[in-house]
C-alpha cells in the first residue's frame, strides 16, 4: 500500500459505492459478474501490475552492485 492511496483512490480500484452486494446464508447461486465488472478488475490487475514492476525497479537500482572505481593510468 502506498501512502497516496490514503488520499486519493488510483482509477482501477474498488470503490464503496461498487460494493453493494450482501449475501446471507439462503443466497445458492454464484453472482454473475458484468462486463462492466470484468473491465474493472482488469483494469485494478493492470495498476497493481504496473505498480508491482515499477517497485521492482526502485528496488533492483537500491541493491544494485556498487560499479568498482576505474585503476589509475600511469
Amino acid at each position: 500500500m502506498f501512502i497516496s492511496d490514503l488520499f486519493e483512490t488510483p482509477d482501477g480500484y474498488r470503490t464503496e459505492k461498487d460494493d453493494n452486494t450482501v449475501l446471507s446464508i439462503s443466497d445458492l447461486r454464484k453472482t454473475k459478474l458484468t462486463l462492466g465488472q470484468i473491465n474493472r478488475l482488469r483494469a485494478m490487475n493492470d495498476v497493481r501490475k504496473f505498480e508491482r514492476e515499477k517497485k521492482i525497479d526502485v528496488i533492483s537500482k537500491q541493491y544494485k552492485p556498487a560499479e568498482e572505481p576505474a585503476a589509475p593510468a600511469l
